[in-house]
C-alpha cells in the first residue's frame, strides 16, 4: 500500500482525547532510521490535525505498513477518514493522483497536506476488499476500474521509465552466482528496454490489488492507495498474479490459474496481452533483485521467506510465457 495532502479549512473544536496507536503498527519494524521520530511523534500530530480541521474520531484506529488511519467525523464533510502517513518515495504523491482523480473509480480526496503527509479521505467500508470476492470476479472488477484510473498523468508526476532504468541498471550489476536464474535475469533486462522504448504517458497507480479496492456507498468498489507514476498501463497487471498466490497454487494448475487471470485483466481492460506478460516478467525480476538487495544492505543472507518469495516471483515470470 502508503501515503499523502492539501486544500485549507480551519475550525474550531474540543482538542480530541489522546490518540491511541494500534498495537499492530507499534509492531511494525523499523522502515528506515527515521521510523522511531514519525512513531512517537504520530499522536501529536494527529491530534493538531484533528483539531485544526475540525475533526472527531468516531472509530478505531487502523494501520496499514507505512500509515495509521483513523475513522472521523468532519465538521463539513462528514464520515471520513484522516489518514497520516510515514514520510517514504512512493507515498509522496498519493495526493496528486487521487486530486486529478476526483473520485473517478477511486476514494475522494477530501483534504490533504503534502509537508505533513497527511490526508483527510472519503470513507470507504475497510472490513470489505476484493479478497472477499471470487477471484476471477475480482479481476474483471480491476479490469473495469483500469480504465477509469488510468488518466492522462499529470506533469508532476514522475516517470515510472526512470525507476525501471535504475532498476534495470541494478540488475545488470547483480552478481552471476545471485539466486535468480541468470536466464530470466538477461530476459527482463532486454524486456524492459524494449517495453521502454514506449513509455507511456498515462497515470499509474503502481500498486493495484485486491486489498487496495473497498467497497462503497456511492459506488460499489472504489481504489485506494495509489503510488502515481506516469507511465504504461500494462505495468499494473503484476500485484494482480502475486497476490492471491494460495488460491492460484491451489488449483493445481499454476501457470493456468495465473494466465487466466491476465486473460480476464486485459479483457475487460482493452490491454494487449503480450505487452502486459512482459511487464510481468521484468516486475518479478525485479522483486526478486529487491530481496536480495535488501539481504545485502542489512548485512545479513537470505531468509527462508526471502527464498520461498524469490521462487514465487521466479515462478510468476516463467508461467506467464508461452
Amino acid at each position: 500500500m502508503s501515503t499523502g495532502r492539501r486544500h485549507g479549512w480551519i475550525g474550531a473544536v474540543n482538542a480530541p482525547s489522546a490518540i491511541e496507536l494500534p498495537a499492530g503498527l507499534l509492531a511494525l519494524p523499523a522502515h528506515s532510521p527515521g521510523w522511531d521520530d514519525w512513531l512517537s511523534g504520530l499522536p501529536t500530530l494527529a491530534r493538531e490535525l484533528m483539531t485544526e480541521w475540525a475533526l472527531t474520531q468516531d472509530g478505531q484506529a487502523r494501520h496499514g505498513r507505512c500509515a495509521l488511519v483513523l475513522p472521523v467525523q468532519s465538521a463539513r464533510a462528514g464520515a471520513a477518514v484522516l489518514k497520516c502517513s510515514f514520510p517514504h518515495d512512493e507515498e509522496r504523491d498519493e495526493h496528486i493522483g487521487l486530486k486529478a482523480l476526483a473520485g473517478n473509480g477511486a476514494v475522494r480526496l477530501l483534504r490533504a497536506d503534502p509537508n505533513r503527509h497527511a490526508l483527510l479521505l472519503e470513507r470507504l467500508h475497510a472490513d470489505r476488499d476484493l479478497t472477499r470476492v471470487e477471484v476471477e470476479a475480482a479481476c474483471r472488477i480491476v479490469g473495469g476500474l483500469y480504465g477509469r484510473v488510468h488518466i492522462p498523468a499529470p506533469p508532476q508526476l514522475r516517470a515510472l521509465s526512470s525507476y525501471v532504468l535504475r532498476w534495470t541498471d541494478d540488475l545488470l550489476r547483480l552478481d552471476r552466482d545471485a539466486p535468480l536464474p541468470r536466464r530470466l535475469v538477461e530476459q527482463a533486462v532486454m524486456l524492459a528496454r524494449e517495453l521502454l522504448a514506449e513509455p507511456g504517458s498515462s497515470m499509474i497507480h503502481g500498486d493495484l490489488h485486491y486489498e487496495n479496492v473497498l467497497a462503497a456507498d456511492r459506488e460499489p468498489w472504489l481504489v485506494i492507495d495509489p503510488k502515481p507514476m506516469s507511465g504504461d498501463p500494462h505495468y499494473e497487471v503484476a500485484p494482480m498474479l502475486w497476490n492471491r498466490w494460495a488460491e492460484a497454487a491451489a488449483t493445481g494448475d499454476l501457470r493456468r490459474a495465473l494466465r487466466r487471470r491476465i486473460a480476464i485483466l486485459v479483457e475487460t481492460a482493452g490491454l494487449q496481452a503480450d505487452r502486459a506478460r512482459d511487464w510481468v516478467v521484468v516486475r518479478m525480476v525485479h522483486n526478486g533483485l529487491w530481496a536480495i538487495q535488501d539481504a545485502l544492505a542489512e548485512s545479513r543472507g537470505l531468509t527462508q521467506d526471502d527464498h520461498e518469495w524469490i521462487t514465487q516471483c521466479v515462478t510468476i515470470a516463467k508461467a506467464v510465457q508461452d
